[in-house]
């Protein structure tokens, strides 16, 4: 059979493959009850949310993925938020000063506002919650440059900082579920139990955490803001799509994250329930373990690159949500270079740079989660690459392993997804491709290391001219797409499954949402 027949018919049996995947009932937390309340119809005052994977932590400075800040966005306030249209707005801040330099930050906050234990936050807690995020891996990318010794609080209602560097994407980084403002007494009371207690400021307070299975909040009724109209938000791990997507129509939830390419079809067939979606900031890419060899080569990743097809890759498990991906910033990201393609699928050209690198008969392992489209986008990258003598294992691991093995940095590949959470390209980069992070708990799971990409990185941040910080992110597209730390799949959708009479909800390009203006008409 020759190539372009095994791998149409690859790519079918995939499908196949999934679609009766579906079919298959749940066990364990997909089994647990369904949404409670008053069900669809006016008055319904309660939110069962389906997602397909649970929370690592509800510590904002503990970790930095979306799963987490989805349930965190809930509980927390930030001293100030992005708007619909990445614009920084007041929300704990009523207003801020940037000295000239752009190295003072002071923020005047508001008055009254209380946390979940009836405390009212001063600016003390303010400064404890960014030092703890300064000193934080899971989030250090975004505030390291925060100068710990630099914190005044001349009042409960004033409090000003300096960074270490200008950073022109600082402001917005701040909207960031990691400098989610907590109650520094807690904190130092709970001390590592404090991810089971959680205490912030925001509409919801946490009730209680059945790990794998649900998340259970709870309204605030000393919210300083608008109060919402729900009073309970029920949080559903269930990992496998189809599943969600039978307890939505069902009335098991009332809303489900990440509904399949199998499933949209009965979503949108179903007169009860409506589909919402929205191009996101997320890139899914295959990293390489660059200092393990033989990843530590960049011959080797080239060639695995070049006898990848990624757009029949998409093709076939996205069947049209969402795009091929043709570097490390997703094009709704700002100074996206639109100049780029898909890399070139050049099977001789593999073959020839892996023999030049001196490897032969290769096996690799994909490390990846069990989402299945990254489990079928894996299955069919070990076809392909077995066409160049490399064979491939797959090794599916549920979410929290899986970034437990990264953070050991114990993997030869893995598959994952980067989300910029901001519009800025800095939080595109700077996490997963800075040296800083490389070896140590962070985002730098590629364990990448290139003197010219750092510096760029440090003087995009500095930079505030627009069209020198322009070319120097397009600049760093072209410098890693050479070097090849990760082939890039796919650019993604907000896929969200919902009641017909759910409104208000507004999805962000940033992986978590506001949940609490949901309403039920």
């Amino acid at each position: 059979m020759n190539t372009k027949k095994f791998m149409a018919f690859l790519l079918t049996l995939v499908m196949a493959v999934t679609l009766l995947a579906g079919c298959g009932g749940g066990s364990g937390a997909e089994d647990s009850t369904g949404a409670s309340g008053e069900g669809s119809g006016s008055g319904q005052d309660t939110l069962t949310i389906a997602q397909g994977s649970d929370a690592t932590s509800l510590d904002p400075v503990a970790v930095n993925n979306v799963y987490s800040s989805n349930v965190m966005k809930q509980i927390y306030d930030n001293l100030v938020d992005l708007d619909k249209d990445g614009n920084v707005v007041p929300m704990l801040a009523e207003s801020w000063e940037v000295s000239d330099d752009g190295l003072t930050f002071t923020f005047h906050l508001r008055e009254g506002v209380k946390f979940h234990n009836g405390d009212e936050m001063k600016a003390s807690d303010v400064a404890f919650s960014l030092k703890r995020a300064q000193e934080s891996a899971a989030v250090s990318h975004i505030f390291g440059e925060i100068d710990p010794e630099s914190f005044e609080t001349p009042d409960d209602y004033t409090v000003s900082f300096k960074l270490t560097a200008a950073n022109a994407g600082f402001l917005a980084g701040l909207a960031h579920t990691g400098a989610g403002i907590t109650s520094e007494k807690v904190v130092t009371e709970e001390g590592e139990n404090y991810t089971n207690n959680p205490v912030g400021t925001g509409p919801f307070k946490f009730v209680s955490w059945s790990k794998n299975a649900t998340i259970e909040l709870e309204r605030f009724e000393d919210y300083y803001g608008t109060k919402p109209e729900l009073t309970k938000m029920t949080f559903r791990i269930i990992t496998e799509a189809t599943n969600r997507a039978i307890e939505l129509e069902s009335g098991g939830v009332d809303m489900a994250f990440d509904i399949s390419t199998n499933d949209i079809s009965r979503v949108e067939e179903n007169s009860d329930l409506q589909l919402i979606r929205k191009v996101d900031n997320q890139t899914t890419y295959l990293a390489f373990n660059c200092e393990k060899e033989p990843y530590n080569n960049p011959k080797v990743r080239q060639a695995i690159a070049y006898a990848i097809d990624t757009q029949s890759v998409v093709d076939a498990v996205w069947r049209g949500l969402g795009q091929a991906a043709v570097g490390p910033v997703a094009p709704s990201v700002k100074f996206f270079d639109d100049s780029l393609t898909v890399h070139e699928y050049n099977v001789e050209k593999a073959k020839e740079l892996l023999k030049e690198a001196g490897v032969e008969n290769l096996t690799m392992t994909i490390s990846t989660n069990d989402r299945q489209e990254r489990i079928d986008m894996a299955t069919i990258i070990q076809s392909q690459l077995k066409e160049v003598g490399i064979t491939v294992e797959i090794e599916k691991l549920e979410w929290g392993a899986l970034l437990e093995k990264a953070d050991r940095r114990e993997q030869d590949t893995i598959m994952l997804g980067w989300t910029c959470q901001s519009s800025d390209p800095d939080l595109a980069l700077y996490a997963p491709f800075h040296s800083q992070k490389n070896g140590a708990v962070g985002n730098n799971y590629a364990n990448y290391s290139n003197a010219t990409v750092d510096e760029l990185l440090e003087k995009g941040r500095v930079t505030t001219d627009e069209a020198e910080r322009e070319q120097i992110y397009k600049d760093l597209q072209a410098t890693i797409n050479e070097d090849t730390p990760w082939v890039y799949l796919n650019n993604g959708e907000v896929v969200v499954g919902a009641k017909a009479n759910l409104t208000g909800f507004e999805p962000t390009a940033y992986g978590y949402h506001t949940l609490y203006n949901i309403t039920f008409k």
